[in-house]
C-alpha cells in the first residue's frame, strides 16, 4: 500500500476522491497519485474546512483479535498536495484525524497497509474479516469503544465509493478500515483494488 488517498475540499463541505492504496516499488513510504483520475484533488477557496467537534479522546490502539491485529494508531492528515497521508510504518495503521474518531456520530477512517517490500503488512488479512466480528480501539483516556463487523467490500481502484466511506451516515456511529486489496499488476502501478471492512459501534 502505497498509493495516496486523494482529499477534495469544497468550502467548509468535504468531498473525498480516495485513489488507492498500494505497494510502492521503492519502499512503503512513497507516496503517489493515481494518474488517470481527471481531477488532481486540491483545496477550493482560501480557508480549511471546519473539522468537526470531537472529545478530547482519540484513537491509540486498535485491536482486532479474529485476524490477530493488535496495532497502536498514528494520526493522519493531509499533505501538502492535499492527498490523505498513509501510515509510515506499515506495522501500524492510521487514524484520519479531518473526520470523527472511532465512537463518534459518523464515519471514522483507519488506513494500513495490506503489504510492503519486507512482507505482510498490519492489514494483510482485512479481507478476511467477516459480519459480526469485533474491533475495539483504545482511546487515549484509556476508555475503549467496540465495533461489530457489518460487511466486507472490495472496490476496483476507479469505483470506490469515497463518499460512502469517509461521509458515511451521520446518524450512526461508524469505523471505516482501508488497505489495499483485488488483484496485483505490477504493469499497472501495483494493487488495482480498495478492501473496506465496514463496521457499526456496539456495547
Amino acid at each position: 500500500m502505497g498509493k495516496a488517498l486523494g482529499l477534495l475540499l469544497a468550502g467548509t463541505a468535504v468531498v473525498l476522491a480516495v485513489l488507492a492504496l498500494r505497494t510502492a516499488p521503492l519502499g512503503h513510504d512513497t507516496v503517489r497519485t493515481h494518474d488517470p483520475v481527471s481531477a488532481t484533488p486540491r483545496m477550493r477557496g482560501s480557508t480549511a474546512p471546519e473539522r468537526p467537534a470531537r472529545p478530547a479522546a482519540l484513537p491509540v490502539h486498535l485491536s482486532i483479535p479474529s485476524i490477530a491485529v493488535s496495532t497502536d494508531v498514528e494520526r493522519l492528515g493531509l499533505q501538502p498536495d492535499h492527498t490523505v497521508e498513509v501510515p509510515r510504518d506499515p506495522a501500524r495503521a492510521g487514524w484520519f484525524e479531518e473526520g470523527p474518531p472511532p465512537g463518534g456520530l459518523g464515519a471514522s477512517v483507519v488506513l494500513g497497509h495490506v503489504d510492503s517490500v519486507e512482507g505482510p503488512a498490519v492489514f494483510s488479512r482485512l479481507a478476511q474479516l467477516r459480519p459480526g466480528e469485533r474491533i475495539t480501539v483504545r482511546l487515549s483516556d484509556e476508555s475503549t469503544v467496540r465495533f461489530a463487523v457489518r460487511r466486507v467490500v472490495t472496490y476496483a481502484n476507479d469505483d470506490f465509493p469515497a463518499r460512502l466511506v469517509y461521509a458515511g451516515d451521520a446518524r450512526r456511529r461508524q469505523l471505516n478500515l482501508v488497505t489495499c486489496g483485488g488483484w496485483y499488476d505490477a504493469d499497472l502501478g501495483g494493487w488495482q483494488g480498495n478492501v473496506v471492512v465496514f463496521s457499526e459501534r456496539v456495547p
